[in-house]
């Protein structure tokens, strides 16, 4: 009958102590009025408690701090460290020690150890220690594979290791809103919603934008010659709890006057956000390039540079609208015929030559109209005809004004 040899047991020992500051320490506050049964008692024993606060002590929160009692959970964005220590617990000197740390996730496996270089020995009750940090960039099952190789006085070689596996969990829920205005403005919202168990601290929320744009943080309001935020003087996000941030992008001048660059699905940017958690712990998320779909404008767009909020009963107005060719291949031959509706009415030639108009170019046009109908009233009837195809394009709504009587003084 065979018989197996016992398994050698290891000259060296290996411990791995996840890295995270304390927590303060809460009790649960037990007392009675004084007419109760037993008094002062239970008062007195919280005052005798060391925990609690001198003068406060039915607060939960106390004085002092607790160190982590367990792994913990560890989320997307923050910064993993742990303690690994090496320590010989044999009577003899071990040769050759070589630690390694790597990281596992679904994707990669990353080397985490701040040497790759063996040490040349390890005498009795001596240890190796390191400390590795990774900031956590993916989410799902991590692994830390901790592996030990050395050389006994034996000239045995030895190896083991040691798998530690933990989930990283997503901090922030982000959501994106896009809204196009009548310019070539775009409005980005962004909803981002605390989904931890604990409060966070908002350090910084805000865009980079592409190359193509420029981005105006509208977060902010002006009080007293100083930019105030909107969301007041304590910007903590407690659990479960969304809070709305507004940016507006506005393409940059060279390439707001290339009519055929912005179409289709664009850049926009992506948001950087920093928070901090528990005793000041830091983690960061950037999102991913976000895009949008910008809208077709067709072969010729027709857009709104000026027009006023407001205007008087039958008294002219002007306006400046801008003729954009969007194709990038052929020119037009343009006509503007003005059409008058049952509320707004059109100054001046109707059927007029604007004349060729080449391809990615504008041309900006001042017209005149009156309202006869009081209240908010849209600008419609306007049509360009292109000579060449024979193609008529409708524009109606392109804007719409407030009209008062003209016994209302507009601006008073």
């Amino acid at each position: 009958m065979e018989v197996n040899p016992p398994k050698q047991e290891h000259l060296l020992a290996l411990k791995v102590m996840r890295l995270t500051k304390p927590t303060l320490f809460t009790n649960i506050p037990v007392t009675c009025e004084e007419k109760d049964l037993p008094g002062d008692l239970f008062n007195q024993l919280m005052r005798d408690d060391p925990s609690t606060v001198n003068g406060a002590e039915i607060l939960m929160l106390g004085e002092m701090l607790t160190l982590p009692q367990n792994f913990g959970n560890i989320f997307l964005g923050e910064t993993f460290s742990s303690y690994i220590s090496v320590h010989n617990d044999s009577n003899q000197v071990v040769k050759d020690i070589l630690v390694k740390a790597d990281l596992q996730t679904s994707s990669q496996r990353l080397n985490l150890s701040a040497s790759n270089a063996a040490v040349a020995e390890l005498k009795p009750d001596c240890c190796i220690d390191d400390v590795i940090h990774h900031e956590v960039k993916e989410i799902g099952t991590h692994i830390l594979v901790c592996a030990v190789s050395y050389t006994t006085q034996g000239g045995e070689k030895m190896y083991f290791r040691k798998f530690f596996k933990f989930q990283v969990l997503k901090p922030l829920d982000v959501k994106t809103k896009f809204y196009n205005a009548e310019t070539d403005e775009v409005f980005l919202e962004a909803q981002i919603q605390n989904i931890t168990t604990s409060p966070m601290f908002m350090e910084k929320v805000s865009l980079e934008p592409s190359i193509m744009y420029n981005v105006a943080e509208l977060n902010s309001v002006k009080e007293a010659g100083e930019c105030v935020t909107t969301f007041g003087s304590r910007t903590y996000l407690q659990p479960m709890d969304t809070r709305q941030y507004l940016y507006c992008l506005k393409p940059k001048k060279e390439f707001a006057e290339k009519a055929g660059i912005i179409k289709g699905v664009t850049v926009i940017g992506k948001l950087d956000i920093v928070w901090k958690t528990n005793l000041g712990e830091r983690g960061r998320l950037q999102t991913s390039q976000l895009q949008r779909v910008a809208p077709g404008y067709g072969d010729v767009r027709l857009s709104l540079e000026a027009i006023p909020d407001t205007v008087n009963l039958e008294e002219p107005f002007h306006i400046t609208c801008k003729i954009t060719n969007c194709s990038s291949e052929r020119t037009m031959d343009l006509v503007l015929e003005m059409c008058n509706t049952s509320s707004i009415h059109w100054c001046g030639i109707s059927g007029r030559q604007l004349g060729k108009l080449h391809p990615s170019s504008s041309l900006c046009l001042a017209l005149t109209l009156l309202s006869s109908v009081q209240g908010l009233q849209s600008v419609s009837g306007l049509r360009l005809t292109d000579t060449f195809l024979k193609r008529t394009y409708e524009y109606d709504d392109i804007a719409q004004v407030c009209v008062v009587s003209s016994a209302v003084k507009v601006g008073s």
